[in-house]
């Protein structure tokens, strides 16, 4: 597993070492896969029989830019180098919805690919860079949506800032009127999910998404009311353009029948519990 130390990483290493699978967990301080050495390392390490969950990014709260776009690509290039010439059974590449343009219809699997910033470059780039590291039928890419988790380390906005917010300010205030839309999935359970396409081996390309979407202010008042007494909600500034995010989520449960993300205030409130007494920093 190759960025154990973020979010999903952590949750997903719970969850497999939970089922007693093994588990190589390699972060930056053991592989630096910006390193020119990276592949080498890597190559060392891997076996034919292995599968290998491809988290490691570098994400938007550390930089949009073209130097923070190219750091990623050098991460992805000596990870497609080593996988390539290991032919490791499987590659799970963990992308994200920020393929996607926004806009009032719904996104699914058929939906192009057709990013409108570096991140989403990013990401779109490196689906195709593992697409010509192993056949087809060894390759599985999940596109996941926005992710809430107790550790959360990046304060985006939504869940996570909102009870930062809440916490420290005793109130969450809302950029605009809070009406743009989005999905929101518990890291727990993306970490089920990349399970479920370990052990059966699964293949292609699947949204990591809920299928509902709320809107930031139906967000913030769900985070509002696990606080007691319940924190205020406002609004502030004029907000940019409002955008929307649905996803159809058909595809993913003809994949796995038995598996549901939780829905959003259930997500909510066991991240408030998860918090308690923890540091925020």
């Amino acid at each position: 597993m190759l960025g154990v130390g973020g979010v999903l990483g952590k949750a997903l290493l719970a969850r497999l070492e939970a089922d007693g699978i093994a588990v190589l967990g390699l972060g930056s301080s053991e592989i630096d896969l910006q390193d020119t050495t990276a592949a080498e390392e890597l190559l060392a390490l891997l076996r034919p029989d292995d599968a290998v969950v491809f988290l490691s990014a570098l994400t938007p709260d550390k930089g949009r830019d073209i130097a923070t776009l190219m750091k990623n690509l050098r991460m992805a290039e000596a990870v497609a180098s080593a996988v390539a010439a290991v032919k490791c059974r499987q590659l799970v590449y963990m992308s994200s919805d920020a393929v996607y343009q926004f806009g009032n219809g719904t996104v699914d699997e058929t939906t192009p690919a057709d990013p409108l910033d570096l991140y989403g470059v990013m990401h779109k780039a490196r689906e195709v860079m593992m697409m010509s590291a192993v056949p087809a039928d060894a390759l599985a890419i999940l596109r996941c949506t926005l992710v809430c988790s107790a550790d959360d380390t990046h304060n985006s906005y939504g869940p996570n800032r909102f009870r930062r917010q809440a916490a420290k300010d005793g109130k969450i205030a809302l950029g605009g009127e809070g009406k743009e839309t989005r999905d929101h999935v518990f890291a727990d359970d993306v970490a089920e999910l990349v399970r479920l396409v370990l052990v059966h081996r699964s293949a292609g390309l699947l949204n990591a998404a809920s299928g509902r979407s709320h809107s930031f202010a139906e967000v913030a008042h769900i985070v509002a009311a696990t606080f007691k007494p319940p924190v205020e909600v406002s609004f502030v500034g004029g907000g940019g353009a409002v955008t929307h995010r649905h996803f159809d989520a058909t595809a993913l449960h003809q994949a796995f029948p038995n598996f549901h993300f939780r829905p959003l205030e259930a997500v909510v409130a066991e991240v408030h519990r998860r918090s308690a007494g923890m540091s925020d920093g």
